[in-house]
């Protein structure tokens, strides 16, 4: 059973909304759209950059991740939710870079872009993507492997 939510826990949803989806995306710089990310209860780590015009999930922002000097492209969005599913997690690993519009959904299990992964601009990704590897497309496919360094 869903716990009710006070009067002041609706305005603070009500504002956090307001300025997830509506201020922060558009701010010049990215320090302060990191800071106010993070206010928001975003998890982003150091030496971010998500760029401007990205959307964040806003209902649960707990179950967004950015990990340490992971690079989010302009434009990206990023669903945690859907009609008739729960929340699930997503997790963008340590360097990774999402090119500009790619869009990220969650689904039934959540979604972990791996470290150092690539993803092209304009993909949709709706599943993992292993570290280091290179996915692009709609849906998003792995056209690159991880190079193992033992191979060379």
């Amino acid at each position: 059973m869903k716990k009710r939510k006070t009067p002041w826990q609706k305005v603070k949803a009500a504002v956090r909304k307001w300025m997830s989806a509506k201020i922060i995306p558009h701010m010049v710089f990215n320090s302060w759209r990191i800071f106010f990310y993070r206010r928001c209860g975003y998890r982003i780590g150091k030496h971010v950059f998500i760029g401007m015009r990205c959307y964040l999930d806003d209902v649960e922002p707990t179950m967004f991740t950015v990990e340490d000097e992971a690079v989010i492209s302009y434009g990206c969005f990023f669903a945690c939710h859907g009609r008739k599913q729960p929340h699930m997690p997503i997790t963008i690993k340590k360097g990774a870079y999402l090119g500009m519009r790619s869009n990220v959904v969650s689904g039934k299990h959540g979604v972990t872009i791996g470290e150092y992964a690539t993803v092209g601009a304009c993909s949709l990704v709706l599943t993992d993507i292993p570290a280091g590897s290179t996915a692009v497309g709609v849906p998003c496919k792995v056209i690159e492997e991880a190079k193992d360094e033992t191979d060379e």
